[in-house]
C-alpha cells in the first residue's frame, strides 16, 4: 500500500483528487490539506510515500513547499498552468498533471509512479498470500473477504464483482488477472474471460455451463475448456 496526502487550496479540486485516490486500491489517503503550511507538521510525524500537490497556492506555493523539505516524499504536481512543468521536474517530481484532470490521466500518472518507485517496496506483500482470506478495497472501505465465501468473480472492464454466499456482491477496481494471481490455483479457476469460479462451490454443470443458484449460468470458454476438463477428470467418479 502506498501512503499519500493531497494538498490543494481549492476545495473542489481537492475533493476530486481525493475521490480519484479512493478509487485506486493500492493508494491509502492519510490526510488532505488546503494549504502546504498545514501539511508540514503532519509530514514531521507521519510516514508518507507520495504527495499530490497543487503548485499555485497562497502563502507557500507547492513548489516552495517541496523545495523546503529535506527528504520529501515522491510528488505528483497538480496545477492549471503548464508553464510550471519544467520547474516541477527540476525538483524531481514523479509526474505533472494539468487541470482539469481526468481519472484516466490521474491513474496513468499514479501507475507510472508506482512502477518506477514503489514496485520493489510492494513486493513483500505479494508473497504473503494465504488460502483463507484476502483484503479488497471497495469504494471507501477495505473489506476482508473469506475465500470460502466466494462463489464466483465476474469481470466488468476495469472492475470486478465478487459474488458471495449469503451476502451482497462486492465491487472493486481490479483486473481479472490481478485478482487471479492472488487466489490459490487449487481452489479457484478462470473458466471464461469474464469469470473466475470457486471450484468448491460448483454443484451442477449443464451444457458446458456452470450453474449457480439454479439461475446463474457461467459459460466455459474454449480458451479454458481443457483446464476445466482436467479438473473434472481428476474428480470424476464412474464405473
Amino acid at each position: 500500500m502506498i501512503t499519500c496526502v493531497s494538498i490543494d487550496d481549492e476545495p473542489l479540486a481537492l475533493r476530486q483528487i481525493n475521490g480519484y485516490i479512493e478509487k485506486i486500491p493500492y493508494l491509502n489517503l492519510l490526510q488532505s490539506f488546503t494549504s502546504a503550511i498545514k501539511a508540514l507538521n503532519f509530514l514531521q510525524d507521519n510516514q508518507v510515500d507520495l504527495m499530490f500537490v497543487d503548485i499555485s497556492m497562497p502563502d507557500l506555493s507547492g513548489m516552495e513547499f517541496v523545495k523546503s523539505l529535506t527528504n520529501p516524499p515522491k510528488v505528483i504536481f497538480t496545477t492549471a498552468y503548464r508553464e510550471y512543468a519544467v520547474e516541477g521536474f527540476q525538483v524531481d517530481a514523479a509526474d505533472y498533471l494539468v487541470k482539469p484532470i481526468s481519472f484516466a490521466a490521474f491513474l496513468k500518472a499514479v501507475d507510472k509512479t508506482r512502477l518506477r518507485f514503489f514496485t520493489d517496496a510492494q513486493q513483500p506483500e505479494s508473497v504473503q498470500h494465504n488460502d483463507e482470506f484476502l483484503f479488497i478495497k471497495s469504494e471507501y472501505k477495505i473489506i476482508r473477504i473469506n475465500l470460502n465465501d466466494i462463489k464466483y468473480i465476474e469481470g466488468m472492464r476495469d472492475y470486478i464483482r465478487i459474488h458471495l454466499v449469503n451476502e451482497k456482491p462486492v465491487m472493486a477496481l481490479l483486473g481479472m488477472k490481478k485478482v487471479m494471481d492472488h487466489l490459490p490455483n487449487h481452489l479457484f479457476m478462470r473458466v471464461h474471460r469474464s469469470y473466475i469460479v470457486n471450484l468448491n462451490k460448483i454443484h451442477t454443470i449443464e451444457r458446458n455451463r456452470i450453474v449457480f443458484d439454479k439461475s446463474v449460468y457461467i459459460p466455459i470458454s474454449d480458451q479454458y475448456k481443457d483446464d476445466f476438463q482436467k479438473f473434472l477428470d481428476n474428480n470424476f467418479l464412474n464405473n
